[in-house]
């Protein structure tokens, strides 16, 4: 079984969302979604708008997901230790670079662990702060 692990905020899901989690499926057999907490979303983007409770829930009843994890304070390594993935899925504007964290994984002993990165979505509102700036600008009319 290829163990398969995306990760990211899921703050207010949206088209973009979906397409990111069919792809990391695509690549394996059980797909784990590690949702980042409220502080971790609070210090690297925004006030959450949904709580990271609330947010695992909803992502968990998503067709693609197979299992859901809310991620730590501590490094990324932690959890995908936790978590022990063949694969990491980035979601196509995670600041992430593919070859510098597969470097770092292998020099931390996760032999073999590939990483990927989803395309990105067509869809015009497919990501988060194109949805909160889309109501802010309704909200100013």
């Amino acid at each position: 079984m290829v163990r398969v692990m995306a990760s990211g905020v899921f703050d207010l899901i949206h088209p973009g969302h979906i397409d990111y989690l069919k792809q990391a499926k695509s690549y394996g057999d059980h797909l784990i979604v590690v949702i980042a907490n409220d502080d971790t979303v609070r210090r690297n983007k925004h006030e959450p708008v949904t709580p990271d409770v609330m947010r695992a829930k909803i992502v968990e009843a998503l067709k693609p997901v197979d299992e859901v994890i809310i991620g730590g304070n501590g490094d990324m390594l932690d959890t995908v230790a936790k978590v022990r993935p063949d694969m990491i899925v980035l979601g196509y504007d995670q600041h992430f670079d593919e070859k510098k964290l597969e470097s770092e994984l292998e020099s931390k002993g996760f032999k073999g662990l590939k990483v990927v990165r989803a395309t990105e979505s067509a869809d015009d509102l497919n990501a988060t702060r194109r949805i909160l700036a889309k109501i802010r600008e309704m909200g100013s009319r």
